[in-house]
């Protein structure tokens, strides 16, 4: 899953980054509203965290312009200003949820993960689609009730597609979930996984419409 971070203390921005790749999201980082706004414009996010002091436009303003576009992205927003009125404000505005600073990163990480479950339809961490049972927040993967080793980046092509089961994902649409903007791409790695993921799990599991992309069926 990727996510953007728009935070302009470099320090907290690139230590937010570093946490996030840990916790097995790609990251993209912008250092003022500006550049964040046109980040999330041009780019399909999984989630955005968004500083709501910002240099060029606030995080308020950023927020709105993106729910004006009509942009459902998951926002989690930081702000140190705790105040009710403020996390009032902020939700009013169109974030999902916020994070008063100083926070707890195992807390950030958690409210991302259950943000993008809900936006994807899928409140819980278990998905089960025939006799393979995925666990979101484990990274564990179960078929016939056995347990079966996926490597790091298999994992996350699985989960971008049982995240939007019932949807065909193109190579260019999986690519921009799985991928940070500075990681180059092997022309053919989309289609490595899949067939991996075949191998391993069963080859009716994800499915192919030619011309088109993949899907896992809903």
């Amino acid at each position: 899953m990727r996510l953007l971070v728009v935070e302009d203390e470099a320090d907290l921005r690139e230590s937010l980054a570093r946490v996030l790749v840990d916790a097995h999201f790609a990251v993209d980082e912008a250092a003022d509203g500006e550049d964040g706004l046109f980040r999330a414009l041009e780019i399909e996010y999984d989630g955005i965290v968004l500083d709501r002091l910002l240099p060029r436009r606030s995080g308020d303003a950023v927020l709105a312009a993106l729910r004006a576009a009509g942009r459902t992205t998951p926002v989690l927003l930081l702000t140190a200003l705790d105040a009710v009125e403020d996390r009032v404000a902020g939700l009013d505005r169109g974030a999902d949820d916020y994070l008063t600073k100083p926070f707890a990163v195992d807390e950030l990480v958690a409210r991302l993960r259950a943000l993008i479950r809900r936006a994807a339809g899928t409140p819980t961490p278990a998905v089960v689609v025939g006799d393979v049972e995925v666990d979101l927040t484990r990274r564990r993967v179960h078929r016939g009730g056995g347990e079966v080793e996926l490597t790091s980046r298999e994992f996350d092509l699985l989960e971008v597609l049982v995240m939007h089961r019932g949807r065909v994902m193109s190579r260019a649409a999986l690519a921009d979930h799985l991928y940070a903007e500075d990681r180059d791409l092997l022309s053919n790695a989309i289609d490595v996984h899949v067939a991996s993921l075949r191998r391993k799990l069963g080859a009716d599991l994800v499915q192919t419409r030619r011309g088109l992309g993949y899907l896992v069926d809903a």
